[in-house]
């Protein structure tokens, strides 16, 4: 006889069945991150965590990186989550521990970086009594978090971890904190890890609206000197594929924000460098003379088109594409809006500029590339070479023509040698390119390439620093040793804090206020003393032979110092205030 449905599940219902597992609050994180497939989880142990890590110590498929700050752990879990696409996760414990790892978590948050950091706490019946090593780490975090989390119910605990991963990579990614008190780490639960989620405060939109994007399209079509503006956005949602179809469909110039190089290839004959501050002539003059601007994720920030009023003062109309709708109409004010997930709705847009029966102007065209063309002959990255100082610029040449073809990731930190690695190395593919970009944190850079060259053991991965830089965080060269992660440091040693004497020589009339570097350490023997090698190189003849012994060393972190020109310049410059057109250019004849 055959059973209905209802039968069916009555008889199923009758069956004895086996109950969820009852496991400890730590247990039942551990299992969470299995099953998210986390590989690698960097930390720092403490009393709020220790049961955590016991947990982590009897099982074999996550690694953890014990950390020296925990300030690194935090950014080398955004490095990974920045080369691979996956979510980066950290463990800290209380107190301290947060706030050393605020850094890390501000730095993701300004770059949208998909990110959990799980965070110990003191017992729930302590919080708030002032307990040892207590801090309100919801309130502390909550500014630099997508979202974060107090968990004070072990039984709450699985679906807080699905909601965070969920959170963190969705919509516009960004960093989720869980904050785990200690005795719900110990305390016991039924265990079963959801397999979906649905949140109803939290539905982030994908699919751009059809109405907005054909209007898009007809804009587009129109366009006499269109221009295409993208960000890291376009890196974020993996749709560098879709914007390169789209440039060659449109064949108008483009440019990239500091945080979308490598969307466009370097070499497409489209790409005009990047723009804003540090950008190029022909980057920045196309940004304001032409007459309809598509901005493909990316923000408008104050570091790419200066001076809002000045912006203003040239009419074009503007087509913003973005995930975050709070984004949109943020500093400068947008005629066609389109809120959803960037690789989606190009999609959309190449369908319907492909179904269009109707082309752009070609003469027109024609004529908006003369014009950029002429812009480009200023030649405005251009130096002045010698043969008895090293120029930056010509490291970071040599160290892209020597990486060129092979698998490759460049991470910086933030100052001169950072802008110079963005004009100077050529990145044909995105996701090469690992840097701070919206909170410009000094130190970055080591603890980025530790937790990409985790992630790509077969790849080249180069820090470019400076001798400022490199020593907010140089004890993570314990860390490269302990996980055997090799890693090549090249340190543009100029002896100041760079950008800030730029800064100083030109606006505050050479007043060199405390950006001299007076006592700095023997970094070849400092590399050494951590088990490393180090190279010095002094002259220009020796900066290729240096970089070939670095690349040479496949198994050995090398550290190069590299004493570069002291006076050298990042130029162009666009002075705070004034609009991206208003550039600073380097004064001698080339």
């Amino acid at each position: 006889m055959d059973m209905s449905a209802a039968d069916v599940k009555r008889a199923a219902s009758a069956q004895p069945q086996t109950p969820p597992p009852e496991l400890n609050g730590s247990e039942i994180l551990v299992r969470c991150l299995q099953a998210e497939g986390v590989k690698y989880v960097w930390g720092y142990p403490g009393g709020a965590v220790l049961y955590i890590y016991d947990e982590l110590f009897k099982q074999e498929s996550i690694r953890h990186v014990l950390v020296r700050h925990e300030q690194a752990a935090a950014h080398a879990a955004d490095g990974y989550a920045r080369a691979t696409g996956e979510v980066g996760v950290c463990l800290v414990t209380s107190g301290p521990g947060v706030t050393n790892a605020l850094t890390g978590i501000a730095t993701a948050y300004m770059d949208s970086t998909p990110m959990v950091v799980l965070c110990g706490q003191v017992p729930t019946p302590a919080i708030g009594l002032d307990a040892f090593q207590e801090c309100d780490t919801v309130g502390i975090t909550r500014p630099v978090v997508k979202h974060n989390f107090l968990v004070k119910d072990v039984r709450d605990l699985a679906l807080t971890v699905k909601k965070a991963f969920h959170i963190a990579r969705t919509g516009r990614p960004g960093p989720v904190v869980i904050d785990i008190p200690k005795d719900v780490s110990v305390a016991t639960a039924a265990f079963a890890y959801p397999a979906t989620i649905e949140m109803r405060s939290y539905n982030p939109v994908r699919r751009g609206h059809g109405g907005q994007i054909r209007k898009a399209v007809q804009l587009l079509l129109q366009a006499r000197r269109p221009y295409l503006y993208t960000g890291g956005g376009v890196i974020a949602s993996g749709a560098a594929a879709e914007l390169r179809e789209l440039l060659d469909l449109l064949g108008c110039p483009a440019t990239s924000t500091l945080m979308g190089l490598g969307g466009i290839p370097a070499s497409h004959p489209n790409f005009l460098g990047m723009l804003g501050m540090h950008g190029t002539y022909e980057a920045n003059n196309a940004m304001q003379h032409c007459d309809v601007l598509l901005a493909v994720g990316a923000r408008f920030d104050d570091r790419v088109i200066g001076n809002t009023a000045d912006f203003a003062k040239v009419e074009r109309k503007i087509i913003h594409i973005d995930i975050d709708p709070s984004s949109i109409s943020k500093r400068v004010k947008v005629d066609i809006p389109i809120v959803g997930d960037v690789k989606d709705v190009l999609q959309e847009l190449i369908t319907q500029l492909r179904e269009a029966q109707t082309r752009p102007d070609a003469q027109a065209l024609a004529g908006w590339w003369s014009q950029v063309d002429a812009w480009r002959k200023r030649r405005c990255l251009a130096y002045r070479p010698s043969d008895k100082l090293i120029k930056p610029q010509a490291v970071i040449e040599k160290l892209c023509e020597l990486t060129q073809g092979r698998d490759a990731y460049i991470t910086s930190d933030v100052g001169q040698h950072q802008m110079w690695a963005a004009q100077y190395y050529r990145f044909e593919e995105p996701r090469r390119w690992i840097n701070s970009g919206g909170l410009g944190t000094m130190g970055v850079g080591l603890p980025f390439a530790m937790g990409i060259k985790l992630a790509k053991p077969e790849s080249d991965v180069f820090c470019i620093t400076g001798e400022g830089s490199i020593q907010m965080c140089i004890q993570e060269l314990s860390t490269c040793l302990q996980y055997n992660t090799p890693v090549k440091i090249v340190s543009l040693n100029n002896r100041y804090l760079g950008m800030v004497r730029q800064w100083q020589e030109i606006q505050y009339g050479g007043r060199y206020s405390h950006s001299y570097m007076d006592a700095l350490p023997d970094f070849v023997k400092l590399a050494e003393a951590y088990g490393h090698v180090g190279l010095l190189v002094e002259k220009p003849g020796d900066v290729e032979g240096a970089l070939r012994e670095a690349i040479k060393l496949t198994d050995r972190t090398v550290f190069l110092d590299v004493r570069t020109d002291p006076t050298e310049n990042v130029w162009p410059m666009v002075q705070a205030g004034k609009g991206i057109t208003e550039m600073l250019l380097r004064s001698e004849e080339l």
